[in-house]
C-alpha cells in the first residue's frame, strides 16, 4: 500500500530527524467498547496480574524476549518510519524512580524494537509533577503494581526525572516527547489522597461540577470517584495549565510535549453556574432550565440512551455539544501559543482516542475543521460544530486504535486499522497523525499468547499503513510479557522493510 504521507507531516518528520517511508504508510482501564466509557487514555495505572508467569512460555518462544535471528538491531536514527511508544508514570515508577540506569536498560531496549520517538509521562493523573515548575509541587510518592500488590512508591525529588529521559533518550538517538495530563486536578488513593486540590481550598473550587442522579456536585463531593478533574471551561484552570506547560516547555533539549485527558471528565461534566453563565453567553439566551435545556439529570451514557443521544432531545442539546468542543479547541490554541512563546522548535501535540463517532462525550473534535462533523452524524452535532475542530493546531496527533487482538484488520471503528484509517481520513492532512493499540488491556478471551504476540506484530504495519506511523500504549506492557518486545520489533522491521 502506498504511503498517503502528507506535506504537514513530512515537514514534521524531517523538523523530528526521521526519514519518511514512500512506500509505508504510525488507576489502566480495559479500553472501551461501543456503548463503553469512552473517556479512557493511555495514563492510567494497571494491575500486572496479567504478568507472565517464570517458566515455560505456552507459546514455546524465548521469555527473555531476545530476537533469536542474530539480525542487527535497527538503528532509530535511520528507521522510515516514525513509531512512538507511550511510558505512563504510575505503572513504571517502581523501576523509573531508581534512577538513571534503569531508564537506559527501557530506553536500550525501545531503540533496539525500532523506536524512534518516547513520550515520558510527567504529569501523572493525580496532577503534581515529575518536573520542576514553581506553580505545582512534584509528587511525593505513586501508587504502582508490582508484582508485589499494589504499592506506594516514593520520591526522590532531588532526581531529575525528565531531564533524565532526554539525556538518555538523546544518546539512544531518540526523540524525547513529555506526556502531559491536563485537566487533572487529584486523584483518591489507598494511600491518601493526592493533587492541588487536596491542598488548596480556591483550586478545589475549580473542581469540575458534575451531573449526578443526587444533583450538581464538585467532584470531591461525588461518591466513589477517584479521579478529580478540573472544569475545562474556567479561564483560572486554563491560566493554571498553562503556566505549567511553560516550565515545561522551558526544559532544554525536549523535543516536545503531548497532552492527555484534554478534555472533559465525560457527560457528567461541567454543569456549574460558571459554566452555564458562559453557555448563556454563547447562545445570547437565558436558559429555561438547568441542565435539562442541555441534558437530562443523572443520564448514563449506556443505560439511558445506547447511542448517547437522550430522547426526546433537550432544546440546546446540539449548542451544548458545540460549545464543549469550542471549549477544548479554545483551550489547545491558548496552551501551542504558552508552549511555543517559550521555545517555538518543542513540538505540540495530543493523544485522543480513536473512537470519534462517541469521543464528543468528552467535548473533543479532534478532526480538521475541514471535516463537516454533521454530514457524518447530524443526531449530535451542529453545523458549526466541524468549525471547532483542532488538528490544524497540532504538530501531532496520537490516536488510541484500542482494539482486541481479534480485531486488527478492518475498515470501521473498532479495528486497529479502522480506527487508524478513519482517524486519517478525519483529519485530512492537517498534521501527522501515528496510531496503535494498547498491548494489554484488551480483551484475550479465546486468544492464545501466541495469537497475542503475533497481533502485537500485525498491529504495526495494520496501523502504520493506514496513516503517517505507528503508536504503542503502553511500555509497561512491554516490560511485563517480554516477548511482545521481540514481536513489536518484527513488526517495525516488516514495517520499514515494505
Amino acid at each position: 500500500m502506498m504511503k498517503k504521507f502528507s506535506l504537514a507531516a513530512l515537514a514534521l518528520v524531517l523538523l523530528l530527524g526521521c526519514k519518511p517511508s514512500h512506500e509505508a504508510n504510525i488507576s489502566y482501564i480495559f479500553p472501551e467498547g461501543p456503548g463503553e466509557d469512552a473517556s479512557l487514555s493511555p495514563g492510567e495505572s494497571a494491575d500486572p496480574s496479567g504478568e507472565e508467569p517464570s517458566g515455560e512460555d505456552p507459546s514455546g518462544e524465548d521469555p527473555s524476549g531476545e530476537d533469536p535471528s542474530g539480525e542487527e538491531s535497527l538503528d532509530p536514527s535511520v528507521a522510515k518510519v516514525p513509531c512512538w511508544i507511550w511510558i505512563d508514570s504510575s505503572a513504571n515508577f517502581p523501576d523509573f524512580s531508581q534512577g538513571e540506569e534503569i531508564i537506559r536498560r527501557d530506553l536500550e531496549k525501545a531503540a533496539d524494537a525500532g523506536f524512534t520517538h518516547i513520550i515520558a509521562e510527567v504529569r501523572p493523573t493525580t496532577g503534581d509533577l515529575l518536573f520542576s515548575s514553581s506553580h505545582c509541587q512534584q509528587v511525593e510518592f505513586l501508587g504502582a503494581w508490582t508484582s508485589g500488590g499494589y504499592k506506594k512508591i516514593a520520591w526522590d525529588q532531588s532526581f531529575d526525572y525528565l531531564a533524565t529521559f532526554i539525556k538518555v533518550g538523546h544518546e539512544l538517538g531518540l526523540k524525547v516527547f513529555a506526556g502531559f495530563n491536563t485537566f487533572v486536578a487529584g486523584r483518591r488513593t489507598s494511600f491518601g489522597d493526592q493533587g492541588i486540590v487536596f491542598r488548596d481550598t480556591k483550586m478545589a473550587a475549580l473542581a469540575t461540577t458534575q451531573n449526578t442522579k443526587e444533583g450538581l456536585l464538585n467532584a470531591l463531593d461525588v461518591s466513589g470517584e477517584n479521579e478529580i478533574f478540573f472544569n475545562p471551561v474556567h479561564e483560572g484552570v486554563q491560566e493554571y495549565l498553562c503556566n505549567l506547560l511553560k516550565d515545561l516547555a522551558a526544559y532544554e533539549g525536549l523535543d516536545g510535549i503531548i497532552l492527555d485527558r484534554g478534555r472533559f471528565q465525560g457527560w457528567r461534566s461541567d454543569f456549574s453556574d460558571y459554566t452555564r453563565a458562559k453557555f448563556e453567553v454563547y447562545i445570547g439566551k437565558t436558559l429555561s432550565a438547568w441542565p435539562e435545556d442541555v441534558l437530562p439529570k443523572g443520564y448514563k451514557w449506556n443505560d439511558d440512551w445506547g447511542n448517547g443521544v437522550p430522547s426526546p432531545v433537550p432544546p440546546q442539546y446540539k449548542k451544548w455539544n458545540e460549545f464543549r468542543a469550542k471549549t477544548i479547541h479554545d483551550f489547545m490554541v491558548k496552551a501551542r501559543e504558552a508552549v511555543k512563546g517559550v521555545n517555538p522548535d518543542v513540538a505540540f501535540g495530543a493523544y485522543v482516542g480513536g473512537w470519534y463517532g462517541s469521543y464528543y462525550e468528552n467535548g473533543v473534535n479532534w478532526a480538521s475543521p475541514e471535516f463537516n462533523t454533521s454530514a457524518s452524524y447530524p443526531s449530535w452535532a451542529s453545523t458549526s460544530y466541524k468549525d471547532f475542530g483542532f488538528a490544524d493546531h497540532m504538530d501531532v496527533l496520537l490516536i488510541g486504535a484500542y482494539a482486541s487482538p481479534k480485531s486488527i484488520y478492518g475498515s470501521n471503528e473498532w479495528t486497529m486499522q479502522g480506527f487508524c484509517k478513519l482517524a486519517f481520513q478525519k483529519v485530512k492532512h492537517a498534521c501527522p497523525v501515528y496510531g496503535g493499540p494498547d498491548v494489554g488491556n484488551w480483551s484475550t478471551d479465546g486468544v492464545s499468547k501466541t495469537q497475542e504476540y503475533e497481533a502485537v506484530q500485525k498491529s504495526v504495519t495494520a496501523c502504520a499503513n493506514e496513516c503517517d506511523g505507528y503508536f504503542l500504549f503502553d511500555m509497561i506492557h512491554l516490560k511485563q510479557q517480554p516477548n511482545k518486545w521481540k514481536y513489536v520489533k518484527q513488526g517495525i522491521e516488516d514495517l520499514n522493510n515494505q
